[in-house]
């Protein structure tokens, strides 16, 4: 219920107010679900495919929200270089961009580096999309997506 609450408020307003936002809890300011953004990083959350959850006293004030980190080395690396370490789109889901659903948030749940780069999704079932279809040609309309909702 949540979900869709958040989806049909950014729906709602104008778009191009909203594309710098963060994808963040509807009822605080924690972005993409509280999860440690660096964590997606290291080889051992790549080989077991896990998020890793953030802790409240690790956190970094980014682009109006609050982003959480399981130690304070990886919020002194995020404070240090977020555009290095930020899922793209903010942590919007890269799959509802690419088939034109706009701005639909995530939870840092559902994950995966595509080329070098960290992508959000809503769901499973949209990673699996882009993992077995064609994701350079869908990162292509989600970023054509991104630059119209930036205006």
């Amino acid at each position: 219920m949540k979900a869709i609450i958040s989806t049909l408020f950014f729906c709602l307003l104008s778009s191009s107010v909203y594309a710098e936002a963060v994808s963040k809890s509807y009822w605080g300011d924690k972005a993409i679900g509280s999860h440690d953004t660096v964590a997606y990083h290291t080889d051992q959350a790549k080989s077991a495919h896990q998020a890793v959850l953030g802790e409240k006293r690790f956190t970094v004030k980014y682009l109006g929200a609050n982003w959480y980190f399981a130690s304070q080395a990886s919020a002194d690396k995020f404070a240090a270089n977020p555009a290095k370490y930020k899922p793209l789109y903010n942590g919007h889901c890269a799959n509802a961009l690419s088939l034109g659903e706009g701005l639909i948030p995530t939870d840092g749940k559902v994950w995966e580096f595509f080329g070098d780069e960290l992508h959000l999704f809503y769901a499973e079932r949209g990673r699996q999309r882009w993992l077995e279809g064609d994701w350079k040609s869908y990162r292509t309309q989600a970023d054509t997506a991104w630059k119209k909702l930036k205006g």
